[in-house]
């Protein structure tokens, strides 16, 4: 999602997160592909990849645009409208996907004013609607310290939250909000929990995890004064995702919160920190919003 919002930002295309919610919301997932199914990526390559999946959607007049000019100067459809599929465990019908609504969800709510994004598919269903209390690591280290913490205060219903890991914060916003579980629930069989951060993570990955959290807490969204203890409600159907306390203790919170210190450096790091968008932008660099980097540019000798 961040790298397409970055693409249409560069070429002026209004592409906003609702978009993912319309489109996925009857776009059935018929890949059975870990982490969400069964089967590696070797397999689907086998099982006729892309070409086939998208021949699949074309039949069923689910393809976006068929007639659109590819770089081989034939239409999306022309190039795989005879893509062969040797296996319909992989690439199932339509009519008997691995899972029905399986789009992208885009949550709000006072957590994630400007959105966050979850992968119902590699989730557990149970959790997609939960209630539990916060249990908060301020980054990445912090987290790495607690979590192995025998006597830290968290159950299978806790809601495991981390900040600062998003574009400015971390920075670079790196793919580690797929947090792992605490050892003391590991060993109860625990599987999954759901985890909130600004971060990103691994298309293999899988679980109950809310991630971009929009504005990430180092630019001042609600994430920063999320606390131990806090309630969060998320539900998916619904698309919201809600930190129970007030507006007006949130905005005491808000104001008392003294922002993390900048990361050392200056630079190439010190430019991208001071002026990377937020993700539901697509984390590009301001300056180049607009650029499509077309123009042949002048002799340097």
């Amino acid at each position: 999602m961040i790298h397409l919002k970055a693409i249409a930002g560069r070429i002026g295309v209004d592409l906003e997160l609702d978009d993912w919610v319309r489109i996925g919301r009857d776009t059935p997932t018929i890949v059975d592909l870990m982490p969400s199914g069964r089967f590696l990526m070797e397999e689907f390559y086998y099982a006729g990849g892309l070409p086939a999946v998208l021949r699949r959607l074309g039949e069923a007049d689910r393809l976006p645009h068929p007639g659109a000019l590819t770089v081989n100067g034939k239409s999306l459809w022309d190039n795989v409208k005879d893509a062969p599929n040797t296996n319909d465990e992989v690439i199932r019908q339509l009519d008997n996907p691995l899972v029905a609504d399986g789009g992208i969800r885009v949550l709000r709510g006072n957590l994630a004013p400007r959105g966050a994004v979850l992968k119902p598919s590699a989730a557990t269903p149970e959790l997609l609607k939960h209630r539990g209390r916060a249990v908060v690591f301020e980054n990445l280290e912090h987290y790495k310290e607690r979590i192995v913490d025998e006597a830290l205060d968290v159950d299978a219903n806790s809601v495991l939250v981390m900040k600062n890991c998003g574009p400015k914060g971390y920075p670079g916003m790196a793919e580690v909000g797929n947090m792992g579980l605490p050892p003391k629930l590991l060993r109860q069989g625990v599987k999954d929990m759901v985890r909130i951060s600004d971060a990103r993570m691994s298309g293999t990955a899988y679980g109950t995890v809310v991630l971009h959290v929009t504005p990430e807490a180092a630019a001042g969204g609600p994430l920063a004064a999320v606390q131990d203890g806090d309630w969060i409600e998320l539900d998916c159907d619904a698309g919201t995702l809600h930190l129970d306390i007030s507006d007006a203790e949130l905005a005491r919170r808000m104001a008392q919160h003294v922002p993390p210190q900048a990361p050392e450096g200056g630079g190439y790091q010190r430019l991208y920190v001071d002026h990377v968008l937020q993700a539901d932008e697509g984390c590009d660099l301001d300056f180049l919003v607009g650029c499509r980097g077309a123009a042949v540019p002048r002799h340097s000798h």
